[in-house]
């Protein structure tokens, strides 16, 4: 699911527009920090989807729904 469905393209210009005002030349800094916090928080979530998908496993449970009608 796209959490940033609901945006149109008149609002991510506004964003943006308030980011550079907001930001100015350190904008590039600021989305290299944002990208390596980001790359930093997937990295602390894999160990927990891993331990999920070991107890679904075990549980015998599957991502998959069945289409019974």
């Amino acid at each position: 699911m796209n959490t940033l469905a609901w945006l149109g393209h008149s609002e991510l210009i506004v964003v943006a527009v308030f980011a550079v005002l907001l930001f100015g030349r350190r904008l590039p800094e600021v989305g290299r920090y944002l990208g390596k916090g980001l790359l930093e928080f997937r990295k602390s979530l894999r160990p927990a989807a891993k331990d999920l998908e070991e107890v679904r496993d075990a549980t015998g449970e599957s991502d998959q729904s069945s289409d019974e009608t």
